[in-house]
């Protein structure tokens, strides 16, 4: 056990008080909870960043990201980009009439194969491509040079176990949607109106 995990166990068994978003805490918490909470700061800034950056630049954190990704590889396939993205295929094809009605980038029939869709940036699009300060990623970058590679490692290994539990909990409420057309028409409908590329 390194040294900093051992004080961190210490001061959560006697309650010591930490800062969490800028307010002490005096309180002691279940670990799970405690972690839970740090997911929930997480997200809110996330969300709040994201909006930020639709004001500054006109996209939101996964417009964005969505934009660099294709930036990154033209001609990327529509299915290939909704499993890079952890998207549903619904969810993503909302957020890409968006951008597409926003001229920022363009989906075309790939040639060997008319049912699968290409993705390229338009020059509208190819312009927002560069790095931007105040985004999401220019804090996740600066977070991530602060940490030894090894601590990044680890925390993303941490994110996944928890994204593939919460994952499973999604699958059965899943199963029981099926069971139902009418509740499945309807989940299909909140994913394409207020999908998480849009936020």
């Amino acid at each position: 056990m390194t040294r900093a995990l051992a004080g961190a166990r210490r001061a959560h068994r006697i309650g010591e008080a930490e800062t969490f978003g800028g307010v002490k805490d005096s309180f002691r918490l279940e670990p799970v909870f405690d972690f839970i909470r740090t997911l929930w700061l997480l997200n809110h800034r996330l969300e709040t960043t994201s909006r930020h950056m639709m004001r500054t630049i006109g996209l939101t954190g996964p417009q964005r990201m969505l934009l660099r990704v294709v930036g990154s590889n033209p001609g990327i396939a529509a299915g290939a980009l909704a499993e890079t993205l952890h998207v549903h295929p619904g969810t993503l094809s909302s957020a890409l009439r968006r951008l597409e009605a926003r001229r920022l980038l363009v989906r075309t029939p790939d040639a060997r194969d008319l049912r699968r869709i290409r993705i390229d940036l338009t020059p509208a699009g190819r312009r927002l491509d560069r790095p931007m300060d105040d985004t999401v990623e220019s804090a996740v970058r600066a977070a991530l040079a602060e940490l030894p590679e090894r601590q990044v490692w680890l925390a993303r290994q941490v994110l996944r176990v928890v994204s593939r539990h919460l994952s499973g909990a999604g699958d059965s409420d899943l199963r029981r949607t099926r069971a139902s057309p009418a509740r499945r028409a309807l989940r299909r409908r909140a994913a394409l109106t207020s999908g998480a590329l849009d936020r």
